[in-house]
């Protein structure tokens, strides 16, 4: 396969089964990414993630450009070198993040000021400078600069972030021109269907006017815009078709998503990849993933329950140890338990897309749903 090719190896109705070729090697779908914001995934060693069978790790570039800095990143020979990850990586644009900081943001066309959360340093961004950042930066696939709107928002207001995003998707592909990566488009307009459809058929027009011009495409593209707030049948609402609106022969990414009811129904919409923090957030504050739903591992009934976390489930933390000494060392604040609980959450959401995968694959994506919605585990929300 050549560089940044995507092979659909399967559908099922609307689910998929990809295999995407970057530099540091190939992905397949549906797939799960890792969030290691400055780095590093919290309490994960990179053994700890490869013999978990991670594929694609996440990184931020707003965190990363401020501290140590991107020329630092990029003087160690890149984030890969950086942290000693030879798979695949993604940064984000840090956009997100520079929103969710509205007190110091000052958006304009052209770019946006805001205020370092590390030092109250004045920051710049324009599209351009973004690219360079995540050039520096050098994951495989990075993410456009975009304006992501909060919920609920009014329709004239999500229609002008969409407008400003889609400019900005235009400068950065422009931009964008290291070989070795590829550029990810981001689809936004809130849960207004008509926007999010708008700004889809600006991003294959400017895609269209980058080819015709000679110059690159995107790589995939992002969804963004979700789980900001909504209730989760909104997103659904809208969500399969905005994803089938997309280029079938690239992939489609739902950003911040991260609970495991709602990886199995994007899926079945025909969405390939997610990422989020929430399998090691939940994790440190002493929440366990299982086929049984959520655990509290604070709850005392688990206080003499020597059985394993799940006992479905062949993660190392399964495999070691019990719920008992799970539950005490969260109870005593030990380092230890919120490391063990993110290798368990992990591994519950990794190994769920691959066995959606193998559904795909096999043609029983259809029946695999129906039996994750019949059982206790799909009541996680």
């Amino acid at each position: 396969m050549a560089l940044f090719d995507c092979t659909i190896d399967a559908t099922c109705r609307h689910a998929r089964a990809l295999t995407y070729e970057t530099a540091h090697g190939s992905f397949q779908t549906p797939m799960f990414m890792p969030v290691g914001t400055s780095a590093s995934v919290k309490g994960i060693t990179v053994r700890q993630l490869h013999d978990l069978k991670s594929q694609v790790v996440l990184s931020n570039t707003y965190h990363l450009s401020l501290r140590p800095g991107a020329d630092v990143v990029a003087e160690a020979g890149g984030v890969h070198k950086f942290m000693n990850y030879d798979g695949p990586m993604l940064t984000d644009s840090g956009g997100f993040q520079v929103f969710s900081l509205a007190d110091t943001l000052k958006l304009d066309p052209d770019g946006l000021s805001f205020s370092s959360i590390y030092d109250g340093a004045k920051i710049r961004w324009t599209p351009e400078e973004n690219m360079r950042i995540q050039e520096q930066l050098g994951a495989d696939i990075i993410m456009q600069l975009d304006q992501c709107t909060p919920y609920p928002a009014e329709h004239d207001f999500v229609a002008k972030a969409v407008d400003l995003s889609a400019n900005w998707a235009r400068r950065c592909l422009a931009a964008h021109k290291r070989p070795d990566q590829t550029l990810f488009g981001i689809v936004q307009g809130g849960m207004e269907l008509d926007l999010r459809l708008e700004s889809i058929r600006r991003l294959r027009e400017i895609e269209e006017e980058s080819l015709a011009a000679g110059g690159r495409r995107f790589g995939g593209f992002g969804i963004g815009g979700y789980s900001v707030g909504e209730e989760h049948e909104v997103m659904f609402e809208t969500l399969g078709e905005v994803a089938r609106a997309l280029p079938e022969d690239r992939p489609r990414y739902l950003m911040g998503v991260g609970n495991p009811t709602t990886l199995v129904r994007a899926v079945r919409e025909g969405v390939d990849m997610f990422d989020c923090v929430l399998p090691t957030r939940t994790a440190r504050m002493g929440t366990a993933f299982s086929s049984h739903g959520r655990m509290n591992m604070r709850n005392a009934k688990y206080t003499r329950d020597f059985t394993p976390l799940d006992p479905n489930c062949t993660c190392p933390t399964c495999q070691n140890h019990t719920r008992a000494y799970v539950r005490h060392l969260v109870k005593q604040n030990e380092m230890l338990g919120g490391i063990l609980l993110s290798i368990h959450n992990l591994h519950f959401l990794l190994d769920l897309m691959r066995r959606a995968r193998e559904a795909v694959l096999a043609g029983t994506y259809e029946e695999f749903y129906a039996e994750w919605m019949a059982s206790p585990a799909a009541k996680d929300y």
